[in-house]
């Protein structure tokens, strides 16, 4: 290994004892308190499922229908708990199979351990059976990787795996173990990682950056807040939400940060971006001083950066260096843990509250609510609209479920309606936007948080990317509450064909099987919708079963998603229609 790490002791692993390497990866696992995983077996990962059956009463193994299907649950487990996500499969296509999910988790920052069985040592490239060089693959979309070719070197490089993927700004780590590795015996001791030389998990805070930062703030008269998934990954949301009311700040959230902050807290102003709402974005290009507190400054956010928020100063609040002055320049950079930094500025900043710049965004609202939101919650017209939909789940969740979406209309929908009274609600793929991330997601966030009601917002096309998980789903009885607006067709993509390409809706239209005869072939319990009248009951009856239940509704088949920021246009150019 290139680098030696610093340890503690671990307790509660029995070391100095003679065992298999297969073995000394359940051992690891237990070690670092994993009790779920999600995986497919397959030839060059056996030895570790044979340890696997051994301790089942431990470590409980879920398998899934596909290898993506893991990584996307193992996601919505770590995204709903905050605690590292784990994948298990074999080499070659199980392995490659693992990808889509890896680089979601990347772009997402969402900590993951994936473990990939490989041939033997000695077969190594010499195109054996199901080999594939998969840290190659893998090494533009992990944190980092390696590939374990002795048994010996299991302990040290799982503690860091692990160390790695949970520490600073989180992320997905690989480890490829060969099969020898894994039949070998060597002597197992397990100390727990808590430092890698060369990688500094969190920067120093330093106290100069918070002054000017609480200088800039204090003396602004428009400033804004938008805030992304930073917050919660740093488990700083009493600070966040102190933080904005001391200073009265009005404050926007990517969809990633959403749930951080109550959605009906009086200094939410709502979802900056392509979708987000029409006063965040407008005003954006107004405010005197904009802060950023761990958000990265995504495309989808700024839409042109040439004619974004140019007449403010910008306040970074970030823990990874490398976003700093990536995309927008900074005129203050606060390095740190998201927690750690509010609470240093918050003694710092004067009590204000800002209630005329703040009635601006309500301003905006009233205007978005006359031009789309009323017409996506309360429509006069007789087909349904996915907003609607929202509305009833919000009703009958009281704003208490985690919402999984996939990616498309409804997602956007989604994220824009739903109502959320608690942190690590909403759940979906942000930066790479995967369909077929919500089935399984729904899974492993339902699984990590069996307490929780778990609704997966779901459309037709995503759906039939992952929807064998419904094998899953009647294995392990995990009771998720699957939501399909069906409009028959790639809805986002078919939106831009309308709007950009004269209607040529080239190869979006979608000719569906029977969903609810699908689903009660998994003995799940289905209903179909397509009048408004049924809609209540039937969103009631799916939030009171207390075992899994598949919805579809039938929705307008060519229903756009406003307010919507063209590709290249300025967020001031957002569109209400």
């Amino acid at each position: 290994m290139e680098t030696k790490a610093k340890t503690s002791t671990v307790k509660g692993v029995k070391t100095n004892v003679t065992i298999s390497g297969a073995e000394a990866v359940i051992k690891c696992l237990l070690a670092e308190g994993v009790d779920l995983l999600y995986g497919y077996p397959g030839g060059a990962i056996m030895p570790v499922y044979d340890e696997l059956f051994k301790y089942q009463e431990e470590l409980h193994h879920v398998l899934t229908r596909h290898e993506q299907g893991a990584t996307h649950a193992a996601q919505g487990y770590a995204r709903a708990t905050g605690k590292v996500g784990v994948a298990i499969a074999t080499s070659g296509p199980g392995a490659t199979n693992l990808i889509t999910g890896i680089a979601d988790a990347q772009i997402d920052s969402t900590p993951m351990v994936c473990i990939t069985g490989q041939v033997a040592e000695h077969l190594l490239g010499t195109d054996a059976f199901q080999e594939t060089d998969i840290v190659g693959i893998s090494t533009p979309v992990t944190k980092w990787n390696y590939q374990i070719t002795k048994a010996s070197e299991i302990p040290e490089v799982f503690a860091k795996a692990f160390y790695i993927a949970r520490s600073g700004r989180p992320g997905p780590v690989l480890i490829d173990i060969t099969k020898n590795a894994q039949f070998e015996e060597f002597e197992f001791s397990y100390e727990q990682c808590t430092s890698v030389r060369s990688y500094k998990a969190v920067p120093k805070l330093e106290l100069e950056s918070v002054q000017k930062a609480a200088d800039l703030i204090n003396n602004a008269k428009k400033p804004f807040v938008v805030w992304g998934q930073g917050v919660i990954l740093g488990k700083a949301e009493e600070e966040f939400k102190a933080f904005i009311e001391k200073a009265g700040l009005p404050s926007a959230w990517t969809i990633l940060g959403a749930s951080a902050l109550p959605t009906s807290h009086k200094l939410n102003v709502g979802m900056v971006g392509m979708h987000g709402n029409y006063g965040p974005n407008k005003l954006t290009n107004e405010c005197d001083v904009l802060i950023a507190v761990g958000m990265r400054f995504d495309d989808r956010v700024t839409g042109d950066l040439n004619r974004y928020a140019k007449q403010a100063k910008v306040v970074h609040f970030e823990i990874d260096p490398a976003e700093i002055d990536k995309n927008v320049k900074a005129d203050v950079a606060v390095l740190g843990d998201a927690k750690e930094s509010l609470q240093a500025v918050l003694p710092l900043l004067a009590k204000k509250d800002h209630k005329d710049w703040l009635q601006e965004f309500r301003n905006h609202d009233a205007i978005e609510f006359d031009k789309v939101i009323k017409n996506d919650l309360y429509p006069t017209k007789e087909g349904l609209t996915m907003g609607e939909v929202m509305r009833e789940i919000n009703t009958a969740s009281k704003g208490n479920a985690i919402i999984v979406s996939d990616v498309g209309q409804h997602q956007m929908i989604a994220c824009r309606y739903a109502d959320f009274n608690q942190s690590k609600s909403n759940i979906t793929s942000g930066g790479l936007g995967t369909m077929g991330f919500a089935l399984p997601a729904a899974i492993g966030a339902k699984m990590g948080t069996p307490e929780r009601e778990v609704v997966a917002v779901i459309g037709d096309g995503g759906y039939q990317m992952t929807i064998q998980e419904l094998g899953t789903i009647l294995q392990t009885k995990a009771a998720v509450k699957i939501v399909v607006l069906n409009n028959e067709f790639l809805g986002m993509v078919r939106q831009w064909q309308q709007l950009f390409f004269d209607k040529r809706y080239a190869s979006t239209t979608m000719t569906n099987p029977d969903f609810v005869a699908i689903a009660k072939g998994y003995h799940i319990p289905a209903t179909r919708v397509t009048k408004r009248e049924e809609l209540a009951s039937a969103v009631s009856e799916m939030m009171q079963s207390e075992d899994a239940y598949f919805l579809e509704v039938c929705v307008e088949k060519e229903d756009n998603v406003f307010p919507m920021i063209p590709t290249g246009s300025s967020v001031s150019e957002v569109r209400l229609s």
